[in-house]
Formats: C-alpha cells, sequence, structure tokens
C-alpha cells in the first residue's frame, strides 16, 4: 500500500472520479475534504469505497461532544478508513468522538494547521509562541491520551512526536512539497524523503500532483522517492 494520500479537491464527483481513473492502481488512499463532500455528500465516499479504494474524510470535526460523536458514526457507518477531529476541541470531545468509532475507522486529531505562522497562532490564542514543535506536541500528547489513533502534523515536529509517542501512533503529514516546488499557502513544508525519515506513516500530496500535466507522472517519481528514502533508513 501507498504511502501517498491525494486530496481529491474539486468541485464535484465526476472530477474527482477521473482524477482516480487517470491514477489508476498507482494510487488506493484519497482524501475527501471539505469542499467536495459539501457538495457531492457522502455520495463521492461511497464510490471511492466501491472502487475499492480507501478514504481520509478530512472535514476536522470541531464541535459539542455530542454533535462529534454523531458525525463520528456516520463515518464509521459510511466504511472510511480515516477521519480528522481537532485536538482543540477538548479531552471530552475527544472521549465522545472516540467511544462513537467503530469498525475499521481511525481518527486522527488535528494538532496545528501547517497553513498557520507562529504570528497567527499567537494572535489566536493571545500569547507568545515560543515553539510550534511544543505546542503540537502538547496537542500530540493529549490527543493519544485521549485514545485518538493518531495526529495530523506537519514534518518539521513527527520525528519529536514519534519520539514521544511511539511507532504504534499513526502521523499524517501534510504540507509536503517536492524539492523546488512552490510552497503556495504553507507555512511548514517538507520534502516527502524528509517526511518518511522523520517518521510519518501517510504524506498528504495535493498540487503537486493534481496540478502537474502529467498526474500520473508526477506521483509515480514522487513514490519513487519515498521508496529510496525508506530503503536508506
Amino acid at each position: 500500500m501507498s504511502r501517498v494520500i491525494v486530496p481529491l479537491d474539486v468541485i464535484s464527483s465526476g472530477e474527482a472520479l477521473a482524477l482516480v481513473d487517470l491514477l489508476g492502481d498507482r494510487c488506493d488512499f484519497y482524501k475527501v475534504g471539505f469542499e467536495l463532500y459539501t457538495r457531492t455528500g457522502p455520495d463521492v465516499v461511497r464510490e471511492l469505497i466501491a472502487r475499492g479504494k480507501r478514504v481520509f474524510l478530512d472535514i476536522k470535526l470541531h464541535d459539542i461532544p455530542n454533535t462529534v460523536a454523531g458525525a463520528v458514526r456516520a463515518a464509521s457507518d459510511l466504511g472510511v478508513d480515516l477521519l480528522t477531529v481537532h485536538a482543540a476541541g477538548g479531552p471530552t470531545m475527544l472521549d465522545a468522538a472516540a467511544k462513537a468509532a467503530s469498525g475499521d475507522l481511525r481518527l486522527l486529531a488535528v494538532t496545528v494547521l501547517t497553513s498557520l505562522s507562529p504570528d497567527e497562532m499567537g494572535t489566536v490564542w493571545d500569547r507568545e509562541i515560543r515553539s510550534v514543535r511544543e505546542e503540537v506536541g502538547r496537542l500530540a500528547l493529549m490527543a493519544r491520551d485521549r485514545n485518538m489513533d493518531g495526529v495530523v502534523a506537519s514534518a518539521l515536529e513527527t520525528s519529536w512526536i514519534r519520539g514521544q509517542v511511539g511507532d504504534d501512533f499513526l502521523i499524517v503529514t501534510p504540507g509536503i512539497r517536492p524539492a523546488g516546488a512552490d510552497r503556495e499557502d504553507q507555512n511548514r513544508v517538507a520534502t516527502p524523503s524528509e517526511a518518511v525519515r522523520a517518521g510519518a506513516d501517510y504524506l498528504v500530496i495535493g498540487r503537486p500532483i493534481t496540478a502537474s500535466d502529467d498526474p500520473a507522472g508526477a506521483l509515480s517519481a514522487i513514490q519513487d522517492e519515498i521508496e529510496q528514502a525508506e530503503q536508506a533508513r
């Protein structure tokens, strides 16, 4: 199974499934995020699963515990593999999510969005942020203690988290950009090989693949880089 999760950041199920067909057997794991899920509802998830694909439903639940528990039960019924909740929702919310999960669903706590800079984090939390890694680590340890299956975190914090939580805790890493690629709206980025060496389990890689003139070729090149990094570990 590939470590790469390709996000379907498009506006229709037709576009999403066309990309899935284009990538074929090269990719077996796809992320469905806010926009596509809001536009298409669960039907696109069902279609992906019917095609034998795994689904990362990245809707970052952050609400009162009862509401989050209901959404987790719905995702379990759909058959998705990964679902995100915000660690900032707090221990009670995370407990409710963990109790509501069933089947093969694994819950990932979002620590700090990779688009946030330290200055922006300080503005949100109204205090000086001495270290992004400290903030991410604090939330990751809370997530582990509340029975989350893993976290979403930048590759820049992954090695520290891995050292704290061990090998059985999933780390899914967004903000991946091949060497020389445009950072775009991401502030904390890493190359695929850097993320693997840091201990990431899965890498979410979107625009370097989906915006390429040759998405299948771009994915294959990234997978080759990951394989080389795995062999060098």
